[in-house]
C-alpha cells in the first residue's frame, strides 16, 4: 500500500479562532468550489478569491489543519460550516430551506445542526482525514446536545442523466422515512427514481459516489425526496439527514477509549472507581 502524501498524526480538527481563519476557510472553499469544480462566482467573490455569503457571519466554522505545513492560514486544508437551530431561527432560516422543504426536520423534538460548505483539498480526500473531520463534528454534536444533523450534499455536475445511477441508488437504498424526509421545493424538484432498483449495481454505484457522500452513507445517513440542480455551483444536490446517535457512538466513544488508553493503568482504575 502506498504511503499517504501527508502525516495523519499531524492532522488537527478544531473550530476557527479568529476572522483570519474564517477568511482562510472561505479562500479554501473558493479554490475547491470555483477553481476546481467550476462554480460561478459573483464579482465580489471573484475579486476576493473567497466564497462568501451571509451565513458565514452566524455559523461556526470547523477547519482541518495540516501541522506539517508552514504556520498560518495555509495550514487549513478542509472546512465545514455548522449552523445550530437557535442561531438559524434568529437569522431567519436554514440555508437548506432555499432548496428543500425541511418542515419534517423542524418538527423534530431534539436540537438540529445544519452541515454545509464542506470541502477538503484533493490530496487529503482520504479516509484518515475524513475520520478526523467526523471526530470534530461528533465532539461538536456532543458539546451542544444535537439530536439530528442535515444539509445539502453535492454530486459534481448538472447533467442529471449522467448522474442518474447515483441518484437512483440513493433513492432506492437510503431514502429517509416519511417523518424525517425533506422534499425538494416545487420548481426545483428533480425525480431521483431514474432506474429500477434491480437494474443497479449497488456496490459499483456506491464506490462512484463523492467521498463526503460516501462518508455520510457509511454513518447511516438518509436521503431526502428529490434532487436539486444548482447551476451556480455546478452541482446536483441531495438532502442528507443524519440522526446523531450513531455518529456519537462511533466517534465520541472511540475518542474516549483512545484517551483512556493514554492514561496509565493505575490512573484509569482510579477514574473508574
Amino acid at each position: 500500500m502506498s504511503a499517504l502524501p501527508y502525516d495523519p498524526d499531524k492532522i488537527q480538527v478544531r473550530l476557527t479562532k479568529n476572522d483570519a481563519e474564517v477568511r482562510a476557510s472561505q479562500a479554501l472553499r473558493y479554490k475547491v468550489f470555483y477553481e476546481e469544480f467550476g462554480a460561478e462566482p459573483n464579482e465580489e467573490m471573484r475579486q476576493e478569491k473567497r466564497d462568501i455569503d451571509s451565513y458565514d457571519d452566524i455559523t461556526d466554522h470547523l477547519v482541518v489543519l495540516d501541522r506539517d505545513l508552514p504556520d498560518g492560514p495555509d495550514q487549513i486544508i478542509g472546512t465545514y460550516r455548522l449552523l445550530r437551530r437557535a442561531i438559524a431561527e434568529k437569522h431567519g432560516e436554514f440555508y437548506t430551506s432555499s432548496e428543500y422543504n425541511i418542515q419534517p426536520l423542524l418538527d423534530y423534538e431534539q436540537d438540529l445542526l445544519e452541515l454545509g460548505r464542506s470541502c477538503v483539498l484533493p490530496i487529503y480526500r482520504t479516509r484518515p482525514v475524513l475520520q478526523k473531520l467526523w471526530q470534530g463534528i461528533a465532539n461538536y454534536v456532543a458539546d451542544h446536545n444535537i439530536g439530528l444533523m442535515f444539509g445539502c450534499a453535492s454530486l459534481h455536475g448538472t447533467d442529471v442523466k449522467g448522474l442518474s445511477q447515483q441518484l437512483a441508488y440513493l433513492h432506492h437504498y437510503h431514502r429517509a422515512p416519511e417523518h424525517l424526509c425533506p422534499r425538494a421545493v416545487d420548481g426545483l424538484f428533480v425525480d431521483m427514481n431514474l432506474h429500477a432498483k434491480e437494474d443497479l449495481d449497488a456496490k459499483a454505484v456506491f464506490i462512484s459516489l463523492p467521498p463526503l457522500v460516501k462518508g455520510y452513507i457509511r454513518l447511516g445517513a438518509y436521503i431526502g425526496d428529490g434532487a436539486v440542480v444548482d447551476k451556480q455551483f455546478n452541482t446536483t444536490d441531495v438532502c442528507i439527514v443524519l440522526p446523531t446517535d450513531l455518529v456519537k457512538e462511533k466517534y465520541v466513544k472511540h475518542y474516549e477509549r483512545k484517551n483512556q488508553k493514554s492514561i496509565p493503568t493505575r490512573e484509569r482504575a482510579e477514574i473508574a472507581s
